[in-house]
């Protein structure tokens, strides 16, 4: 097995720590990011370890295996990655972030020209369009107001991407 082996399974809705469980039942090594989430269950508050990314179970298999893991009837399709090394890099970094704060939520990514809502704080309800990423977990949002234009900046948690 080599790093080029890596290959991202894409699963059926709930399925992925199933499909973890079928890969360690047959040797299959594979990366399974989750994060602690708080849930509130019967009126108390229970810790659950979900997937960070819904739909997506990581495994590095060779054609041969492949057949076992379509017989799961767990996969939806198999993705392989045009740089299998970069995958292997991203993944090594997901893992390192998560071992520091396991919380950890995933993001949609942002870039210029999406249209995003203010969902948080006094601009709250403001439809407007990112203009520029300024670091890490800024914002500026471009608002229309009678023709003219409005900057703001807010924090990357306050608002959410809409859809086209």
């Amino acid at each position: 097995m080599s790093i080029l082996d890596w290959k991202v399974l894409y699963v059926k809705p709930r399925c992925e720590k199933k499909t973890a469980a079928f890969c360690e039942s047959y040797g299959i090594p594979y990366y399974l990011p989750t994060s602690l989430k708080t849930r509130i269950i019967q009126r108390r508050k229970v810790n659950v370890d979900l997937p960070l990314f819904p739909g997506y179970v990581f495994a590095e298999f060779t054609m041969d295996s492949r057949l076992r893991l379509l017989q799961t009837n767990q996969l939806v399709r198999i993705l392989v990655p045009d740089r299998p090394l970069q995958l292997a890099r991203q993944l090594v970094m997901v893992r390192k972030a998560l071992t520091a704060n396991p919380m950890l939520t995933a993001e949609p990514p942002l870039e210029a020209g999406m249209n995003v809502r203010v969902i948080d704080g006094p601009m709250m309800g403001i439809i407007g369009t990112v203009e520029r990423l300024t670091s890490k977990l800024r914002v500026v949002v471009n608002i229309e107001m009678i023709g003219q234009a409005v900057s703001m900046t807010v924090a990357r948690n306050q608002v959410v991407v809409l859809s086209d």
